[in-house]
């Protein structure tokens, strides 16, 4: 399996990975034979947002002799009590369930501190101005924590925290449906029916400028509920009344800007085992841009998805990579010098461009590339 670089922190992670609510009520066993499974692939990211102590320990187990191996992110604020799980901005409760996430796992370091669930602005002031953030950065100092991470389903939210400078990795809800929906701080409201009853047109802006921020500031994205909790892939339940397959939903997550690794909420080993084999997709396989583009009510149009139908353009110009570059840079108002840099080593560039039109004949979403062709000579120039 392909690794990514996870943002600037420095480590790397494989496109694929598994969400814990998977291992959730399973045996000891069923652990170990998906960590077995995930080893064989060479896939590595576990996200651990259940404090579940059972589900830990057993974790912990499977990890014997091979810690390692894995990434994991370990969430900051998500604690046991009263048989149920809870999140808390209580820092003592906070550092209690954090250290107790270290002993039942059987390890002295988690990957990515993630500050878990902070979907509104007033409560990621608090975490940012109170003791939760402080206590993460404390982990860092100490290396019991190896990046400060941040989960969240609002754009908005996300965007302020990791302009702030102190978020490294971001996990966020990423697919086709839900990233047509406007900011907000009731997560349910993504998964409202009565929301995509109305035409939807293109991607929602504060979403689009979130992925392309992540991209510049050098924050590693990690997806969550990139299958819409399993509804996507079915459709009589499909938001967008079309089903899509795991391999289109992980694809069209990945080409987002900054994402590095789609976590996959498998419940199953046979589950796991599918979205594990996208490493092996062709790319007919992992091609999702005509199920987008025959979404009922949903309308891409004029929306570059980076998805390559684009090519072969006659000159050799990676149109999908221009693009994006193109975007990122128009994110920030300016030329970043990472931007400036990746352009540079592309191998033929948008002032080759021949203007012949043929990348918009196949373009399924009705870009108008030889106009972004002549923005990014401009921007490039």
């Amino acid at each position: 399996m392909l690794k990514r670089s996870l943002g600037r922190c420095g480590l790397e992670i494989g496109e694929v990975g598994l969400g814990c609510e998977g291992l959730l009520g399973k045996c000891r066993s069923y652990i170990n034979a998906a960590l077995d499974m995930m080893e064989q692939a060479g896939a590595n990211g576990i996200d651990l947002y259940s404090p579940n102590p059972q589900m830990r320990d057993d974790l912990g187990h499977a990890l014997r002799g091979r810690r390692d191996k894995f990434l994991l992110q370990g969430h900051i604020c998500s604690i046991w009590e009263k048989g149920q799980y809870k999140r808390t901005r209580n820092i003592d409760a906070v550092r209690r369930g954090f250290e107790e996430q270290l002993e039942r796992l059987n390890t002295d370091y988690i990957d990515v501190g993630m500050i878990h669930y902070v979907d509104s602005l007033a409560d990621w002031e608090a975490v940012e101005q109170g003791p939760v953030l402080a206590y993460a950065q404390d982990l860092l100092r100490q290396g019991v924590i190896r990046a400060i991470g941040l989960s969240s389903h609002n754009p908005k939210v996300a965007s302020k925290a990791v302009g702030g400078g102190n978020i490294d990795v971001l996990l966020f809800s990423i697919n086709p449906c839900y990233d047509l929906q406007p900011a907000g701080e009731d997560v349910e409201q993504l998964w409202n029916r009565e929301r995509y009853k109305s035409p939807l047109v293109n991607m929602d802006p504060d979403r689009g400028q979130l992925y392309e921020t992540c991209q510049n500031l050098g924050i590693g994205i990690t997806v969550m509920k990139a299958f819409g909790g399993g509804d996507l892939l079915k459709a009589e339940q499909s938001l967008a009344g079309v089903a899509l397959t795991l391999w289109q939903c992980i694809s069209y997550a990945l080409d987002r800007p900054g994402v590095a690794s789609v976590l996959a909420g498998a419940r199953t080993l046979d589950e796991l085992k599918a979205s594990l084999a996208y490493a092996h997709a062709t790319p007919e396989q992992r091609d999702y841009a005509a199920a987008l583009a025959s979404f009922p009510r949903i309308s891409w149009r004029g929306h570059c998805m980076y998805c390559g139908h684009c090519a072969p353009c006659p000159v050799g110009i990676d149109v999908a990579a221009v693009t994006k570059l193109l975007n990122l840079a128009l994110a920030r108002g300016e030329l970043p010098e990472t931007v400036r840099e990746h352009y540079a080593v592309l191998p033929h560039h948008a002032d080759e461009c021949l203007q012949c039109g043929e990348c918009e004949k196949r373009c399924p979403f009705d870009v108008k590339v030889r106009e972004n062709m002549a923005k990014a000579m401009e921007v490039f120039k």
